[in-house]
């Protein structure tokens, strides 16, 4: 039997934040959700990768082991990529409990269905860019099931973090210090520390492990008089500035550079927001830019639930506390406000005074007196260039699904 972890038509929710990636490589807690499926089975399952086909060529080209959008058995098992496994909820996949010819679902998600290829695939014998969970059902036993988290809305991520963190956190090997540590960093409740090898603390930090855990990944740097507490994972090589206010519920990415304060964040590897400004709340994607004194307001004067404009709908979310959602290639310049429940496309480019949109449109330039699309060559040169400046090559697949992204924007002006 093969395992297909695959995309379906709510994706669409999750756009611009999956605009260059699949559903399944967002992040809460700190793993993606891929990661979490992959840690949960432990090997003892191999999956295939469905995605959207302009995603696909540079989703090999980074795992050339994986088997991606290709049916090689006529038995399969189909996982929806929005699943937030963990290992209880991995062990249906791992103990095969699925009957063929069943839907199995969770309200109106299809979260498995197990079915011969033939009823997934086109008269050309591909897989579909998106799965069609609803026509699939129609065809099948469906059985409800419950008790699986599944990520539903763009601003999910940020709903699931704090519980995710903690969970994720049940695998670091807290009590550990390997890294160059000054002796004049402050080390409160070392069991609840980790600071992995190459790792360096450097001289007046604070790691305050009293109120939650504080983990320090191999190669990252923590600058001197910076604060981590209560619950913070740095991912290996990330940099945390000097002064930096790092507290509740905060992932740094790979390679990320984070400065300021920042709480209740995911922060995708390659971003930079390494000079002073609140973040909060907030969904950073990889390879934007926060300018020097960017903030970001996560709660209402009120204290009423947010509400988001996504896709051009009004949409309550539920939430008291939400601040940025912002896409690949995005940029604030210096001194950028903005609103609670902000979502912002790829590659804009967001400058001058006062609170943009609370939505921004991808490959857009402007601000507050509007904006006007960001001409995609030049937005192909400034990436190549931000990527190049962190030894990163623009391949020619990266280039193909970016051109692809603002092509598609370019002509909707919507986040696609």
């Amino acid at each position: 039997m093969q395992v297909i972890v695959f995309e379906d038509g709510k994706v669409l929710e999750m756009m611009p934040l999956v605009n260059l990636k699949p559903v399944y490589g967002l992040g809460t807690g700190f793993r993606s959700l891929q990661e979490k499926l992959e840690c949960s089975t432990r090997g003892e399952v191999d999956l295939t990768w469905h995605l959207r086909r302009y995603l696909a060529p540079f989703y090999a080209e980074q795992h050339p082991e994986y088997v991606v959008n290709r049916i090689e058995e006529r038995d399969v098992l189909l996982v929806n990529g929005r699943i937030v496994f963990d290992e209880a909820s991995s062990r249906v996949i791992v103990e095969d409990a699925f009957q063929p010819g069943r839907a199995y679902m969770q309200g109106d998600n299809l979260l498995f269905a197990r079915v011969p290829s033939s009823l997934i695939t086109g008269d050309d014998g591909l897989l579909p860019d998106l799965i069609d969970t609803l026509a699939l059902a129609g065809e099948l036993i469906t059985e409800e099931i419950t008790g699986f988290r599944v990520i539903s809305h763009i601003w999910d991520m940020i709903a699931l973090h704090s519980d995710e963190l903690l969970r994720d956190a049940e695998t670091l090997e807290l009590g550990r210090i390997e890294g160059d540590v000054h002796p004049s960093v402050a080390i409160v409740n070392r069991s609840n520390i980790y600071v992995g090898s190459g790792a360096i603390v450097r001289a007046g930090a604070v790691l305050d492990g009293d109120d939650g855990f504080v983990a320090v990944g191999a190669g990252a740097i923590v600058d001197p008089q910076a604060v981590l507490m209560q619950n913070v994972f740095l991912a290996p090589w990330s940099r945390v500035k000097i002064g930096a206010k790092i507290y509740s519920n905060v992932t740094v990415g790979m390679a990320s550079r984070v400065g300021g304060e920042v709480e209740d964040s995911f922060i995708e590897p390659f971003v930079n927001k390494q000079h002073d400004g609140f973040l909060g709340h907030s969904y950073i994607s990889s390879w934007c830019n926060l300018g020097a004194g960017t903030n970001t307001s996560d709660l209402k004067n009120n204290y009423s639930r947010i509400k988001l404009s996504h896709n051009g709908r009004l949409q309550m979310t539920g939430m008291q506390f939400l601040g940025l959602l912002m896409g690949d290639h995005s940029k604030s310049s210096i001194n950028s406000m903005f609103n609670t429940g902000t979502v912002v496309g790829t590659g804009a480019n967001i400058f001058g005074g006062g609170f943009p949109p609370k939505e921004v449109p991808s490959f857009s330039w402007g601000g507050i007196d509007g904006f006007e699309p960001y001409e995609v060559e030049k937005a192909v040169e400034t990436a190549r260039r931000v990527m190049e400046r962190r030894q990163v090559v623009m391949s020619s697949a990266y280039e193909s699904m970016f051109r692809f992204v603002a092509g598609m924007s370019g002509a909707s002006r919507l986040f696609v």
